[in-house]
């Protein structure tokens, strides 16, 4: 569910609590968790309503001035029924402060060395982890699509590939491109010094 950044910030201060989205149908469940550039967010209740029971009171609550501006928002280009979802800030996204955890112990390092190598054995495309954290370490701040060329790949699975680091703490999105997070470049020299 995409949500702008001015109301990731008004879900997290918690001025904001509920989303208003068209939908053929139902694309979160409650109690579904999600990960948000603010953190994580859970849903709660997920109802279809009518157009006519969308009040004022609910359309601030979703971050508009009245149910009009919200009601104008939601025909602009969208199908379905409108379902009302209940939002909620639960916490940080737990990969930040994984990202900063650099005084790795042997066995820390091996636990994770290990998840590369099953990464690694389970690809297509042959092994990758390393030198995609190789490159992304020579080369920060460089768009996915040319890091992806450089090594013959497709952008879309190349991108798949550093969300699979990211999930372990190793890289950072950056607007464009990557870094290693300070736990991938511990990891990383780890890796060279073997």
């Amino acid at each position: 569910m995409l949500i702008s950044q001015k109301m990731l910030g008004a879900i997290r201060e918690g001025r904001v609590d509920l989303a208003f989205r068209r939908w053929e149908r139902p694309r979160l469940l409650p109690g579904s968790r999600f990960r948000t550039a603010v953190g994580i967010l859970e849903a709660g209740r997920v109802d279809v309503v009518d157009r006519s029971a969308v009040t004022d009171a609910e359309a601030r609550r979703a971050g508009f001035e009245s149910a009009e501006e919200l009601l104008g928002r939601l025909e602009r280009g969208t199908e379905g029924e409108i379902h009302r979802i209940e939002l909620r800030w639960v916490g940080p996204d737990p990969r930040v402060e994984l990202r900063e955890q650099t005084d790795l112990s042997e066995e820390e390092v091996a636990e994770v060395t290990a998840r590369l190598d099953r990464m690694d054995a389970a690809s297509r495309h042959g092994p990758w982890t390393r030198v995609v954290l190789e490159l992304i370490a020579a080369r920060p701040s460089t768009h996915a699509a040319d890091l992806a060329a450089s090594l013959g790949r497709e952008k879309l699975s190349f991108k798949r590939d550093v969300r699979k680091l990211k999930e372990l703490g190793l890289t950072e999105s950056l607007n464009p491109g990557y870094r290693l997070s300070p736990r991938g470049k511990a990891v990383l020299n780890a890796l060279t010094a073997e």
